[in-house]
């Protein structure tokens, strides 16, 4: 996964057998991630390898209003955009002047932004989830059940109950870190966000699978 096409431990109760540390990661996700209707956010994303370097980083900002609305808009290096209104996701990419539109995927498993945007219990069902505690931090790590995904290891890191970090780790053992900032949840977000007219000219992708 790069940045181009992408547009992303356990610590407690070492007695505790592993079943029910999963059960109860499961449940404290659940419940951080339900009230969440909207989310707003600034984000800096880094992929680097499998053993660290870095390879690209970008900077954006991303907006979500469940069910299944987002845009993800990457300001730099280069501008790239990933929109969905609840039916279709468009990527849209500027500078090649083209549109890949597909059919929602609503496997939870298949993108972070689509991910958030899904329901809670989708994700649990989608997911075995651990979680631990490091100071102020609270972290969940998720492993797909579905072997078919982008990743194989999603990290997801919150403060204050406010998501702050995702850490998407792939087969290869690539990494894509994403931080986010100017977090705001459950405001009004326009719905004109989650649109978008595709500009004349553009070489337009319709992905049917």
């Amino acid at each position: 996964m790069t940045v181009k096409k992408s547009l992303a431990t356990l610590v407690v109760g070492l007695a505790m057998p592993l079943s029910a540390l999963a059960s109860e990661g499961a449940e404290r996700l659940s419940r951080i991630l339900e009230p969440m209707q909207t989310y707003a956010a600034t984000f800096e994303q880094q992929i680097l390898d499998a053993g660290g370097e870095r390879l690209q980083e970008a900077r954006g900002s991303m907006w979500l209003s469940r069910p299944g609305r987002f845009r993800w808009e990457v300001d730099a290096p280069y501008q790239q955009l990933v929109v969905s209104d609840g039916d279709d996701v468009v990527l849209y990419d500027p500078d090649l002047e083209q549109a890949t539109v597909q059919a929602l995927d609503q496997r939870v498993t298949h993108t972070p932004a689509l991910l958030l945007s899904g329901s809670a219990d989708e994700l649990v069902e989608s997911f075995n989830v651990t979680r631990s505690q490091q100071g102020s931090a609270e972290r969940f790590t998720l492993m797909p059940r579905d072997p078919d995904t982008l990743f194989e290891e999603l990290e997801m890191t919150f403060r204050g109950e406010r998501l702050v970090g995702l850490e998407m780790t792939d087969s290869t053992g690539q990494r894509t870190a994403i931080v986010f900032r100017d977090v705001r949840m459950n405001q009004s977000i326009d719905d004109g966000r989650f649109a978008f007219d595709i500009p004349d000219g553009t070489d337009v992708i319709r992905d049917t699978h």
